[in-house]
C-alpha cells in the first residue's frame, strides 16, 4: 500500500496577525464599545472594568497604529480626548458579533455574568 503525500500545514498569515492584534486582553471589548460611537479616554475606562490607565493608553495607541481606532483632542479649555473607529474598524463589527453569538452558545458561562 503505496502513501500519499500530504501538504504540509501552513499558518494563514491573515488570520494570525489579526489574533496577535485582537487576542491581546481588552483590544476586542475597546472595539467593540466604539462601535457603539465615539468615547472618550475616561469613558472607555469605566466601560472596560478593571484595566489600568497605562494599558489603556498602550492598547489605544496599538488600535491607533493598526489604523482600526482614531485619537481627537480638543484643546477645550477642558482639553479633550476622544477615540472613535475608522472604517476599518467598523469593518470588524460584523465579526466581533459573530464571535460574541459563538461564545454565548458553546463557552461556559462565567460565575460573574456582568465581568468583562
Amino acid at each position: 500500500m503505496t502513501q500519499t503525500p500530504h501538504e504540509p500545514r501552513m499558518c494563514d498569515a491573515a488570520l494570525s496577525s489579526a489574533f496577535r492584534l485582537l487576542g491581546k486582553r481588552w483590544n476586542g471589548m475597546i472595539l467593540g464599545i466604539l462601535t457603539g460611537g465615539p468615547a472618550t479616554f475616561s469613558e472607555l475606562r469605566r466601560a472596560v472594568g478593571g484595566i489600568s490607565d497605562s494599558v489603556l493608553s498602550d492598547r489605544l495607541s496599538e488600535l491607533g497604529e493598526a489604523g482600526l481606532v482614531d485619537r481627537t483632542v480638543d484643546p477645550g479649555p477642558p482639553v479633550s480626548v476622544g477615540y472613535r473607529v475608522t472604517p476599518a474598524g467598523a469593518a470588524l463589527l460584523p465579526v466581533l458579533e459573530q464571535l460574541s453569538s459563538w461564545a454565548a452558545d458553546h463557552l461556559p458561562r462565567p460565575a460573574d455574568v456582568d465581568a468583562c
